[in-house]
C-alpha cells in the first residue's frame, strides 16, 4: 500500500536545499543541545539497521554546531540550542503529516569534503540513518528532507530509513517527493540530488495522483540503480503497464508516458 501523499504545488520562490540535507523540527524549547546529542552518541545505536556515530568535533557549546563522524564520513549537525535554530523551507509536500508543525529547526548537512559526493547513496544512507537516530530524540516534531522539501512525521523516516539500512526498499516516498506544476503535470523532486535526473508525467485523467504515487515509486527503485538514461527506455509498471520514459531538457527530466 502506498502512503497517502500530499502533492504540493510547484512553486519558483522554493529552491531545493542541497546543503542543509536533512532538517528536525522540534517543539519550541525542545531543541537538543550539544550534550544530548553527545549522549545519543555514546548510547547504544537502537534499531533495524541503526549505525553508531561520534561526535568528532565540539566547538563551544554556545556556537550550536559540532561534526558529527560515523562509517569514515563526516557531517555537520547545525542549530543546536542554544545558538539560534536553522530556518526550514515555507512550503513543500507533506507526507502523513496535516499541516507544517510549528517549533525550531536543526539541520544536518554532509561535511565539507563531502560537497561533491553529498548525492552517492553510501553518503545518503549515512546521513538518513544519523537523522533518524536524531529525530528519535525527546520532542521531534517533523523531518524535513529537504532536496525533496518534503516534511514527514519522525517515527515514520526512523521507520522507512530503519528499513532501507536493513536491506530493505529504498524510501523514495521521504526521499523524494511530487509536485503538480501549473498546467496540471507532475514532477519528482529530490530525485535528482540521486540521478541527476527528475520524472515528469503530463496531465492524464485517467490517473489520481495515488496512482502517480505508485508508478513514480517503482520508477524511482529502478532509476537508483542504474546510470543516468541517455535514451528512451521502458520499463514495467505496478499493473503490468508499460511505461515508457524519454530524456528531455538536454537530460536533466525524464517524461514518462503510461501506454495502456
Amino acid at each position: 500500500m502506498v502512503r497517502e501523499l500530499g502533492i504540493g504545488a510547484a512553486d519558483g520562490s522554493i529552491k531545493a536545499d542541497y546543503n542543509a540535507v536533512l532538517s528536525l523540527v522540534f517543539a519550541e524549547g525542545r531543541r537538543p543541545d550539544v550534550a544530548a546529542v553527545q549522549s545519543l552518541a555514546n548510547g547504544e545505536a537502537a534499531g533495524a539497521g541503526a549505525i553508531r556515530f561520534a561526535v568528532s568535533h565540539a566547538p563551544d557549546p554556545a556556537e550550536g554546531w559540532i561534526e558529527i563522524l560515523s562509517c569514515g564520513l563526516t557531517f555537520d549537525c547545525a542549530g543546536l540550542a542554544p545558538a539560534q535554530p536553522v530556518p526550514t523551507p515555507d512550503g513543500g509536500a507533506l507526507l502523513g503529516l496535516e499541516k507544517q508543525p510549528l517549533g525550531e529547526a536543526i539541520s544536518l548537512s554532509p561535511g565539507p569534503h563531502l560537497a561533491d559526493a553529498m548525492g552517492m547513496l553510501p553518503v545518503v544512507r549515512v546521513l538518513a540513518g544519523l537523522g533518524a537516530q536524531l529525530a528519535a530524540l525527546p520532542g521531534a516534531a517533523a523531518v524535513i528532507w529537504n532536496p525533496a522539501r518534503c516534511w514527514m512525521p519522525p517515527a515514520y523516516f526512523g521507520k522507512v530509513v530503519g528499513n532501507w539500512l536493513a536491506n530493505g526498499p529504498f524510501p523514495a516516498l521521504g526521499l523524494t517527493s511530487l509536485e503538480r506544476e501549473s498546467d496540471g503535470a507532475i514532477v519528482s523532486v529530490g530525485l535528482a540530488l540521486l540521478t541527476g535526473q527528475e520524472l515528469r508525467f503530463l496531465p492524464d485523467p485517467k490517473l489520481v495522483p495515488a496512482d502517480i504515487a505508485r508508478i513514480a515509486v517503482r520508477l524511482i527503485h529502478a532509476l537508483i540503480e542504474t546510470e543516468p538514461l541517455t535514451g528512451p527506455h521502458t520499463f514495467v509498471g505496478p499493473d503490468r503497464e508499460t511505461l515508457l520514459v524519454t530524456p528531455n531538457l538536454r537530460g536533466t527530466q525524464l517524461d514518462v508516458t503510461i501506454e495502456r
